[in-house]
């Protein structure tokens, strides 16, 4: 039996692009509206850092691969569904955050992390362009499992660390922090030509880890520091490997609560989203 949206944490979303932008050599932007008369009136992303399951259309294809299914139903059925097709037929899917969400009209925005030998998904925001269709399985609730940063009502400095893949939500969590707290902000990207001054009403000093500049690790750099904050609360995404480390500095290093750090790997060195997912969980240490 299907339900409705608003009961419904995620659901599925028809999404069309409505326009492309180039924000940096490792940085593209897709601009998304809706591709049925629904349109994304029911998409709420809740938080800074929302993520979503996006699904694109394999090698040859125009439409995304997945059962039919009604924005507002259950979504299990149609991941089972999806999980069942063909390899050939089946959409592919790759985890993402909302950039940024508006309304009138109703849009969104995902930056994708592209390089020369990117997979099937980087390709595909190489060449997207007006009209091509996509679908998403996002938040119908703003206040959802998908949304991590967490900030408690105490902190007085905010941590931040983030690589290309995680500017997105590192730049949207800064343009929601209020005025008058002090962040601390580490974000690494490949080029020097990624970086993409964020906008906060916060005290933030931002430091950016350029690859191809020699710049010294996540751990390094954030070892380095001198924190000042009493009650900080840090949240560290991008490499799983880099992630690893660094809350095992903070945490194991710095003495800052466990409980007061956010933490997600979003990707791992030498292994495809689809083989992570598959990979065995790295075992909770600190």
């Amino acid at each position: 039996m299907a339900t409705t949206a608003a009961t419904v944490p995620f659901t599925f979303f028809s999404l069309r692009v409505a326009r492309t932008r180039r924000l940096g050599p490792s940085l593209v932007r897709v601009t998304f509206a809706g591709a049925t008369e629904d349109g994304l009136s029911a998409f709420a992303s809740g938080g800074c850092d929302q993520s979503v399951s996006l699904f694109l259309p394999g090698p040859g294809r125009d439409e995304p691969g997945l059962p039919q299914f009604t924005t507002g139903e259950d979504y299990p059925p149609v991941l089972a569904g999806w999980r069942a097709m063909p390899d050939d037929e089946r959409a592919v899917m790759r985890s993402y955050t909302v950039r940024e969400q508006r309304r009138g009209p109703d849009e969104l925005d995902i930056d994708f992390a592209v390089h020369e030998d990117g997979g099937p998904a980087c390709r595909w925001a190489l060449a997207a362009a007006e009209g091509d269709r996509a679908v998403v399985l996002g938040p119908a609730v703003a206040d959802n499992t998908a949304v991590r940063f967490r900030l408690p009502e105490d902190a007085d400095e905010v941590l931040i660390w983030g690589d290309e893949t995680a500017l997105p939500a590192a730049s949207a969590i800064l343009g929601a922090l209020p005025a008058g707290i002090r962040a601390r902000v580490w974000l690494e990207v490949p080029c020097a030509a990624d970086r993409l001054e964020p906008a906060s009403a916060a005290d933030a000093e931002v430091v950016w880890l350029v690859r191809e500049e020699g710049a010294p690790s996540a751990v390094e750099a954030v070892r380095a520091a001198e924190l000042t904050g009493a009650r900080p609360y840090a949240w560290i995404a991008g490499e799983s490997g880099s992630v690893k480390a660094l809350r095992r500095h903070l945490v194991g290093e710095r003495g800052i609560d466990r409980r007061r750090v956010t933490f997600v790997g979003y990707w791992r060195r030498g292994l495809t989203e689809d083989a992570l997912r598959s990979a065995p969980a790295e075992p909770d240490t600190y």
